[in-house]
């Protein structure tokens, strides 16, 4: 029997929800994919507008998420289906069966379920060994990132994934420390970088490890190879008149989204000077909204909520 070490409905809140349904608009007998399935917030909204006649394809690399996919399965009406696996290599898997689905999401970024499941070592407000992995079956963690990689290696991604501005001070207090012992705890590296920091930078900007953490998960995780990897995978998938959203929460993520919607929702390249068109390019996607930010409301309840943006497109012919 499946048991469920997270308690979604105490503490899982979907981001975006409504604006999410709006976007996609879910109909019965559709076929979506849900390429982070985490918790199941969005998914369970979703599944329950597809009916009987609908299927939700679930995608998760995270083990834990599918003792949520089983509780969920048992509830709704729909048709379901999970996928071990990344997002990306999911997609792949999908491609491989001839799978057009009317809808592709993605909840980028790390979920409410594995910041508060405190052994997995993601979050600097418990004392943790140091993992940060979303599929305990991968090699690397964030304590052989810590421990093993070169200061400069370290400086870059902080300075990358983290936008950490103190990303040199960070790393060579790292290297320091290592030298004498091992890093082995959340605890034990939010110690060394609060005090990396100049004291006067320690307050104001939130928690002084907060960057860090995000950047040292990302690495872990690859997740912006994810990214990269999946968005073209998703919207060739995608039937012509179907939907995709992403959600980010880092700038990253929300960039390389932007970028790819964009490139396909430009029509016409011809410079102005010329009267008539003769490139012939036309849009293949039609953009739904613009950066679309969780209310003031929602940051209220939900304060995690606060650096999400959704972008979201209809797909209006296959590629050339």
């Amino acid at each position: 029997m499946l048991t469920i070490p997270y308690d979604m409905t105490a503490s899982h809140v979907p981001v975006l929800a409504g604006e999410l349904i709006e976007a996609l608009d879910p109909q019965p007998g559709q076929i979506a994919v849900d390429c982070t399935f985490g918790a199941g917030g969005h998914a369970r909204l979703i599944a329950e507008r597809l009916g009987s006649t609908g299927t939700l394809i679930a995608i998760d690399r995270d083990p834990v998420a599918e003792a949520h996919f089983e509780a969920l399965a048992a509830e709704v009406p729909c048709q379901m289906r999970f996928l071990h696996a990344s997002f990306a290599d999911g997609l792949r898997e999908l491609a491989a069966e001839g799978i057009r689905p009317d809808m592709v999401y993605i909840d980028l970024g790390i979920s409410s379920m594995q910041v508060d499941t405190w052994e997995r070592g993601f979050s600097y407000s418990y004392d943790a060994p140091l993992d940060m992995r979303m599929d305990s079956e991968q090699e690397l963690d964030a304590r052989t990132v810590v421990n093993t990689w070169d200061e400069r290696r370290i400086a870059q991604l902080l300075r990358e994934y983290g936008d950490e501005r103190y990303a040199g001070n960070i790393a060579r207090a790292i290297v320091r420390v290592r030298a004498e012992r091992e890093i082995g705890t959340t605890s034990e590296l939010v110690d060394v970088i609060s005090n990396a920091i100049p004291a006067r930078a320690r307050f104001g900007g939130g928690h002084p490890a907060k960057r860090s953490f995000q950047a040292i998960r990302i690495a872990v995780n690859d997740e912006l190879g994810q990214v990269d990897a999946a968005l073209p995978i998703a919207w060739d998938l995608l039937r012509v008149g179907g939907r995709f959203a992403g959600i980010s929460f880092h700038s990253g993520e929300d960039r390389r989204v932007k970028r790819f919607l964009a490139a396909r929702a430009q029509g016409c390249t011809c410079p102005p000077s010329l009267p008539v068109c003769v490139c012939g390019r036309t849009p293949e996607a039609e953009l739904i909204g613009r950066g679309i930010a969780p209310s003031a409301g929602e940051i209220a309840s939900n304060p995690r909520s606060t650096s999400a943006r959704m972008r979201a497109a209809r797909k209006l012919r296959e590629e050339d």
